[in-house]
């Protein structure tokens, strides 16, 4: 049975955010609220949990899984980014993008995207996700919630405990989450790629 944290949306409560860190840390698999949308999420290297994020939305092995990440100093450690691009990222961070960069040798080889060697790295402005990123002390390895029979993401947290109960270990409620997932921008390319139109405005990288 899933565990349930109820977390207030500007203020979350340590003693909640240790006790789900303490999830993780264990090898938990938690769905979380972030600026776009709730996430999976997982300790980076935990190998369960990732083969339980791919049952549970029937991902491929070409699907980028994201490293969602406290600060700047943090995506760096995880991605390669040239000049120009960390201008264009760093402008648009935090906020709701994934970005598509070349990993760095710190990201595990099972999540690289297998032919371009690549990982999704974003930063939230969600004071819930980042307060758990700073118990954490390291990215978590996420993807959205949105379960293969679904259109959009679920958005409330007691929904996602009833029917995910069996499955995940613990859910944070903090309130709805938005439906509209991140915008997603490749820039392992000679040029941005707009991957996908979400919730972030795609304007400064058109």
């Amino acid at each position: 049975m899933a565990r349930y944290f109820d977390v207030h949306p500007q203020d979350p409560q340590r003693r909640a955010i240790t006790q789900v860190v303490d999830v993780v840390r264990s090898g938990g698999l938690i769905a979380y609220p972030t600026d776009s949308c709730f996430a999976l999420g997982c300790q980076i290297g935990d190998r369960s949990g990732l083969d339980r994020i791919r049952r549970i939305r029937d991902l491929d092995e070409k699907h980028h899984f994201t490293l969602v990440c406290r600060d700047f100093a943090q995506l760096g450690q995880f991605v390669h980014i040239g000049n120009a691009v960390f201008r264009a990222v760093k402008a648009a961070t935090p906020g709701r993008y994934t970005f598509i960069l070349p990993a760095s040798r710190e990201v595990p080889r099972r999540l690289l995207h297998p032919r371009k060697r690549t990982v999704g790295v974003r930063i939230p402005d969600h004071r819930v996700a980042q307060a758990l990123l700073a118990e954490l002390g390291e990215p978590l390895l996420s993807s959205t919630l949105l379960l293969p029979d679904q259109e959009e993401p679920m958005t409330a947290g007691w929904e996602i405990k009833e029917r995910l109960d069996g499955v995940v270990d613990a859910v944070i409620d903090s309130g709805d989450c938005g439906t509209e997932p991140t915008t997603v921008i490749d820039f392992s390319g000679d040029e941005p790629e707009i991957v996908r139109r979400g919730a972030g405005d795609v304007t400064p990288f058109e």
